[in-house]
């Protein structure tokens, strides 16, 4: 079945978005305060180098971001990741691209509201956890399912919270650190590098936990197909949101270690941050950014679930996953909802059983299979088919996105063993699955569910 006898079944997706609606959604799903909750690990684990871990980040980010925009440019289609291993690499490792970044989208939301309800729960201690965590899936799913308007609405709100929260704190700190040290103080190298305590492998650690603050970016791309010029907007709102991303953390980062100069002496690094507000603001800051953390955690799991909603549709709308399922587009709210409740579902009962640490690092691991067989994409499409010459050419068909992969898969190798073996164990899932839906990898999943779809045997 095409994507067009689908789509008329069912409805379609909207196109109703605008390059800035790209934008304020990819910083809504990213947050200007993502550097807040992780602050405390980043410089633990890089041994005080969280700038330094950014803009380490920032490089593997900015050359896959870049290969985001090209592929979106080539397929301007909702399957993002899926999509673009499937048409340049091959179906089977297009599958396994999608449902690498299945789990990636899944934990998004999920780890946003697992925290906000962590959260919550602090603010309020006589209100247990898990009635934190059904009220928080439940809202963000009934606010998906009502539209992309409905969530740009929302996330317009909640991306305002956050930005007064970047500027109060940026305030607070060089307030803090002129009146300690006057102007002198704002430049301070070994904020940045300390070459006593430089190491490679701690280094690249916390630029694998840095890069928690990027992922997200390319679930831009999984708006292709509500977007009204996504050939030419999908990449320029990748780019421009990571670039974003970059100043808002670097600067978060770097005026807490001068608030803060000796990491170790931290409270507890997971909460270095609300420490560090206290320091500059007292209890009406701590407050104010524990709110705000509440926001950004809510404004991720929206965001986070449109783009897994999405990357679903794709697949199913493909046939390689059930097609009446998530190939299916509510015609009243031209979302597919199918998709968007199984998500809220999944968040509702994952809420229950998370392991808040393993979960972050099974994020990384699906998130950097995705980048990296991006990058390939790129690669083989453009490298190998479209037969350019040219100095431009090498650099953005062969160049960046080779340096991309390399960098990503050399941040994938320094995460932990527990994510690699449950990283592990999720693809050999993907594997057996693929195994049985092709008879043993001897038929394209897409062809034995277009026979079913019509009656035949396969």
């Amino acid at each position: 079945m095409s994507s067009q006898k689908a789509g008329s079944e069912s409805g379609q997706l909207k196109r109703v978005l605008s390059r800035s609606d790209l934008i304020l959604y990819g910083l809504v799903i990213l947050t200007p305060t993502a550097a807040y909750p992780v602050y405390g690990i980043i410089e633990n684990a890089s041994h005080g180098h969280a700038a330094l871990s950014y803009l380490v980040a920032m490089v593997a980010m900015l050359f896959t971001a870049a290969s985001y925009a090209r592929m979106s440019a080539a397929f301007p289609r909702a399957g993002s990741t899926y999509t673009y291993a499937q048409q340049s690499l091959s179906e089977r490792i297009g599958f396994l691209a999608g449902w690498a970044m299945i789990l990636d989208y899944f934990l998004i939301p999920l780890l946003s509201v697992v925290y906000p309800a962590l959260t919550a729960a602090r603010l309020i201690p006589q209100v247990p956890y898990l009635f934190w965590i059904v009220v928080f899936s439940l809202l963000i799913t009934a606010i998906n399912v009502r539209g992309i308007k409905m969530t740009a609405h929302m996330s317009r709100f909640m991306l305002a919270v956050m930005s007064v929260s970047t500027v109060l704190f940026v305030g607070l700190s060089v307030r803090f650190v002129l009146l300690r040290q006057g102007a002198r103080g704002l430049i301070e190298p070994g904020a940045l590098v300390n070459p006593g305590s430089l190491e490679f492998s701690p280094l690249l650690l916390g630029a694998g936990i840095a890069t928690l603050s990027y992922i997200g970016f390319d679930a831009v791309s999984t708006l292709a197909e509500d977007t009204r010029r996504p050939e030419k907007d999908i990449g320029f709102a990748i780019i421009v949101v990571c670039l974003l991303q970059t100043v808002f953390c670097l600067a978060t980062v770097y005026l807490a270690r001068l608030v803060w100069p000796d990491y170790r002496s931290l409270p507890q690094s997971e909460t270095a941050i609300l420490d560090i507000s206290s320091a500059i603001g007292g209890s009406w800051m701590f407050g104010w950014i524990t709110f705000v953390l509440l926001v950004a955690g809510l404004a991720s799991a929206l965001t986070g679930q449109v783009g897994a909603s999405r990357l679903l549709y794709g697949m199913g709308r493909d046939g390689v996953l059930p097609r009446r399922f998530f190939g299916y587009i509510n015609p009243k709210y031209s979302t597919p909802t199918r998709a968007i409740y199984l998500m809220g579902g999944l968040c509702l009962l994952g809420g229950f059983i998370a392991d808040f640490t393993l979960l972050v690092q099974m994020l990384n691991f699906g998130a950097y299979v995705g980048f990296i067989l991006v990058n390939l994409s790129v690669i083989r499409h453009y490298g190998f088919r479209s037969g350019g010459r040219g100095v431009s050419h090498w650099l953005t068909s062969w160049i960046f996105p080779a340096l991309g992969a390399i960098v990503c898969f050399y941040i994938w190798l320094s995460l932990t063993n527990a994510a690699k073996i449950a990283g592990f164990g999720w693809m050999a899932l993907g594997v057996l699955y693929l195994a049985i839906t092709t008879r043993g990898f001897r038929t394209s999943p897409r062809r034995l569910q277009s026979l079913a779809d019509e009656g035949q045997q396969p």
